[in-house]
């Protein structure tokens, strides 16, 4: 996209912050009493689970991977390559994989499958956005913000090329 041009606001940053803590109430009773381990997957959840991990009333910790299947394209590759891993054990532990966004499920299928190789007591998948027309695998998302459609969506730490995190709220680049 080498002339990119942003759409109109999709879900406004009060929506965001409503839904999460929404999500947090019921991740906190699906979980009440227990510890959980959140992990973001870097870059693009950090906005939202800075606004989520505000909202769970439990003993928590939180890490963060890194793993690429984009680059600098607006269709995910497939491939998904960690470049940041876990800095903990989390074996017996209750992990919630917070995403950005759910599209083609690889990358997710993928880090379900090797958190549950490290013996994970529980693997859950919060997203704020899930976009399921664009599915490859079937991926259960256990908590989920919004559903978008298939445009290619920015802000809020969904990205194109790094640019376009630091937006309050979500939106879409047009086509050309």
């Amino acid at each position: 996209m080498a002339n990119e041009v942003i759409g109109t606001v999709l879900i406004t940053e009060d929506e965001i912050k409503a839904k999460a803590v929404e999500l947090g109430e019921i991740i906190t009773n699906d979980f009440a009493g227990e510890e959980v381990i959140l992990v973001g997957i870097l870059r693009g959840s950090v906005p939202w689970m800075a606004e989520l991990m505000k909202r769970i009333n439990l003993s928590m910790k939180i890490d963060f991977m890194a793993c690429s299947s984009y680059g600098a394209d607006t269709k995910s590759s497939g491939q998904v390559k960690i470049v940041k891993d876990l800095e903990f054990d989390i074996s017996g532990k209750n992990v919630i994989i917070v995403e950005d966004i759910v599209d083609s499920g690889l990358t997710l299928k993928y880090l379900k499958g090797y958190m549950e190789a490290r013996n994970v007591g529980s693997v859950r998948i919060c997203t704020l956005l899930d976009k399921p027309s664009r599915r490859k695998v079937d991926i259960h998302v256990d908590y989920s913000g919004f559903k978008v459609d298939d445009k290619f969506i920015v802000g809020y730490g969904l990205d194109y090329d790094q640019k376009y995190r630091n937006l309050p709220y979500i939106t879409y680049l047009e086509e050309e």
